[in-house]
């Protein structure tokens, strides 16, 4: 039976449907022809009005329905159950958490080693558990990365994680001078769908994307960042220098000899290596002792903390824990969890300001944006020599010093959130009470809308060092 429905086309773009609106009028032109010709077609508020108008919601629904179905036929479109299909494809699952993990300075006994799956607590209770094995120096000291047993985005603040949970003879303490590396929930759309990319590219062998993915696929990695030199002198990229016919790979979270192994299955023996982090691996398939060795290093990346100044306008909506909460979406747009669906923060990047506006305007019709800025010790106000007393910054230069600008040194001494009271010259009065000697320090101010991070940076947040101001 011929109707005046327009029919679904399949075109180059995909499934084109027609509107609603062409929809009612080819089921109005039906009634009308299946009743002689004579009804009012013009009034839906008539009996064959509601009968068309319910008919042709059925019939776009239906429709609907299948331009859902063929758009999540496309990775770059698919969500839910279907994103799922299509990475068991390439067996991936979708990850249901990652862990915080975080750089902790252990001291002890000179040459003592402390072995992967050392057990220490945090303040709020979180038990963490060493990712590698850490051997303490001539200095009696060690940095260990350590992961959160509990996954998910759980903050670990600098001086938080200072207990030994089991001990060990000659381990004496525990702190992490900076922040952790945020966890994440379950895998978002989007990351799921950067992952299923790079581990497209992990079947491959010798490129820096195969490398990348992975890396990626080893448990509780967060980020990864890999480059080459295939020069035959140093080269810089992304602030680091590079020695000649060299691999880079700059890894956040995962088991080092896991990490490392990894890189290796990818990039074959005899290329140079850059890093902080050596780990050595045995090939033991197919051979017997004494087993092939190799030594692969890779950079652990330090902490870029970011600084935040979000500025919204003042009026009675605004709730009393507004600061709670536009810094809780913050952080969590910043680990790639919150419901905007941002992406991490990740190693080598470019941060954008702008991102952030869409998880705070989501937090309610109270939020009235006017600015939100960001910086970081790449780009500081001030640069100088300090030591802090109680709350007194002694400076050798109070040359770009300002109020409300946050403290920061390279060394994690000074605490999270540390910023510019009041004061001029040398002589400045800082908010967080504490004890730090002279040694060299920034200012940063929250003044611009993007950050570059460093390939051997690891961009961080913490609430602290989000400002909030209504006005």
């Amino acid at each position: 039976m011929a109707t005046n429905v327009p029919a679904p086309v399949l075109t180059a773009t995909g499934f084109q449907a027609p509107t609603q609106q062409q929809i009612l009028a080819g089921v109005l032109a039906d009634l009308n022809a299946a009743f002689g010709g004579n009804l009012n077609i013009s009034n839906l508020e008539s009996p064959q009005g509601q009968l068309a108008s319910s008919l042709a919601a059925i019939i776009g629904n239906t429709y609907d329905m299948f331009v859902l179905l063929t758009n999540n036929m496309n990775p770059d479109f698919a969500s839910g159950r279907w994103q799922d299909a299509i990475a068991a494809i390439y067996f991936l699952q979708r990850e249901s958490s990652e862990a915080t993990v975080v750089e902790a300075v252990c001291t002890g006994l000179t040459g003592l080693t402390i072995p992967a799956g050392s057990l220490a607590k945090a303040a709020d209770g979180n038990i963490y558990t060493s990712t590698q094995d850490g051997t303490f120096g001539a200095d009696g000291t060690a940095t260990i990365q350590f992961a959160c047993d509990t996954p998910g985005p759980i903050a670990c603040p600098a001086d938080s994680l200072n207990e030994i949970y089991q001990a060990i003879p000659g381990w004496d303490t525990i702190n992490n001078p900076s922040d952790g590396t945020i966890g994440s929930n379950t895998e978002t759309r989007q990351a799921l769908q950067a992952r299923r990319t790079a581990t497209v590219a992990a079947n491959s062998v010798g490129s820096t994307a195969a490398v990348r993915g992975a890396v990626l696929k080893v448990a509780g990695v967060l980020d990864a960042y890999v480059t080459e030199n295939v020069e035959a002198t140093n080269v810089t990229i992304g602030g680091v220098s590079l020695v000649p016919n060299s691999l880079y790979v700059a890894v956040v979270g995962g088991a080092a000899q896991a990490v490392a192994q990894a890189i290796l299955s990818k990039k074959a023996p005899g290329c140079n290596y850059n890093g902080n982090t050596t780990e050595t691996v045995i090939i033991t398939d197919g051979y017997q002792p004494p087993y092939p060795t190799y030594d692969v290093t890779f950079e652990i990346p330090a902490s870029l903390p970011i600084i935040f100044a979000v500025t919204i306008a003042n009026n009675p909506q605004v709730p009393a824990d507004a600061a709670t909460q536009i810094q809780n979406a913050i952080l969590a747009a910043f680990s790639g969890t919150g419901s905007t669906g941002t992406t991490r923060a990740s190693i080598g990047a470019t941060i954008y300001a702008s991102t952030y506006y869409s998880a705070v305007a989501a937090l309610g019709s109270w939020v009235q944006i006017i600015s939100i800025k960001i910086g970081s010790a790449n780009s500081p106000a001030a640069s100088f020599t300090g030591s802090i007393s109680g709350t007194t910054l002694t400076v050798s230069s109070g040359a770009g010093i300002a109020n409300g600008q946050t403290v920061v040194d390279a060394a994690d001494n000074v605490l999270p959130g540390t910023t510019i009271v009041s004061g001029s010259g040398i002589s400045w009065q800082v908010s967080v009470s504490q004890t730090v000697a002279s040694e060299s320090m920034n200012t940063v101010a929250a003044s611009s809308d993007s950050i570059s991070v460093n390939i051997d940076q690891n961009p961080t947040i913490s609430t602290l060092n989000i400002g909030v101001t209504a006005v």
